[in-house]
């Protein structure tokens, strides 16, 4: 079995009655040719991304239907096209991209089963330090400054002694 999403855009100068006339049009169609329709939402006026046909707006009216033979879907499209009142139609096999969506779970599942668990506590983690670098050396650095209250003024007061008065 086959699923697939209408979705197309009517005239905003349609009634609702015209509305309901071309999705039971639709439903005749799918019905005769061994489907069914699941599902049909009636989206209501939206404006369009471009003009089309001198129209800013639309009324957008999406179906679902399964249908066991792809010449179900491309009579619904041909009806669709002859429409007067239809602006714009687009179709889209569902179950081919659901059948996508699956193997991508599956091959990720695959990946995360392979990948090594974790099975040893973590560090606490300390403010300020970081766990992936080394713990500072106690002693300073030959290249690390000085902290300000030990470093002597100029080079020679550090070699001299303090004189008193």
């Amino acid at each position: 079995m086959r699923t697939y999403e209408e979705l197309f855009i009517v005239n905003t100068s349609a009634t609702e009655e015209e509305q309901d006339a071309i999705i039971e049009m639709l439903r005749g169609v799918i019905t005769t040719g061994g489907g069914t329709l699941d599902k049909v939402e009636k989206w209501g006026v939206r404006k369009l991304a471009y003009r089309v046909d001198r129209q800013l707006e639309g009324i957008y009216i999406l179906l679902e239907f399964s249908t066991n033979t792809a010449e179900t879907a491309k009579e619904v499209e041909r009806r669709l096209r002859v429409a007067d009142l239809v602006i714009k139609f687009i179709t889209v096999r569902m179950d081919e991209r659901m059948r996508r969506v699956e193997k991508r779970k599956k091959r990720r599942e695959k990946r995360a089963a392979r990948k090594p668990q974790i099975t040893a506590p973590l560090a606490p983690i300390v403010p300020g330090v970081r766990p992936d670098m080394p713990a500072a050396p106690e002693f300073p650095m030959p290249a690390a400054p000085l902290p300000l209250e030990d470093a002597p003024v100029t080079a020679e007061a550090a070699s001299e002694p303090a004189a008193e008065n």
